[in-house]
């Protein structure tokens, strides 16, 4: 998944150790989204820089039910993401400076080269597999905490 137009830093707990790199050699580190019914966890890819932003999730044949790929951003910024070579569907949760969910774009169509936007200022972007967001139950306000 990449990046149509964005801007473009994580750092793990005392208590956590550091998880191994991805097979894409990227950071990984664990996400919380605390939604009304409870906890659900995933482990992330971190996307910091252009090049891996660029890259997102293209060319994968699936995502694991708990696992995604954050992109952070700081200064927060509008960004606007397309699915450009990206064979499977995505929820994109677009998080708020304030850790908060503001927008959803859920089951995003695979392949597709139409935007896909923030609409407001985002601290980062969380893409987990599509029709997961409903799934679980996230919905927009539901808190995001993950080691930046």
């Amino acid at each position: 998944m990449a990046a149509a137009a964005a801007g473009c830093g994580s750092a793990t707990t005392a208590t956590q150790a550091p998880l191994e790199r991805s097979s894409a050699g990227l950071e990984q580190v664990p996400l919380t989204i605390n939604s009304a019914n409870g906890k659900h966890r995933f482990t992330v890819e971190v996307a910091r820089t252009a090049e891996e932003q660029a890259q997102g999730l293209m060319f994968r044949n699936s995502v694991p039910a708990d696992r995604g790929m954050i992109f952070p951003y700081d200064p927060p910024v509008q960004v606007s993401f397309w699915m450009k070579n990206t064979l499977v569907p995505l929820d994109m949760v677009f998080i708020g400076p304030d850790g908060k969910i503001g927008r959803i774009a859920a089951n995003t169509t695979p392949m597709s080269l139409d935007p896909v936007a923030s609409i407001d200022p985002v601290s980062a972007v969380l893409e987990i597999a599509g029709g997961r967001a409903a799934e679980l139950g996230i919905r927009e306000g539901d808190k995001v905490d993950w080691p930046r």
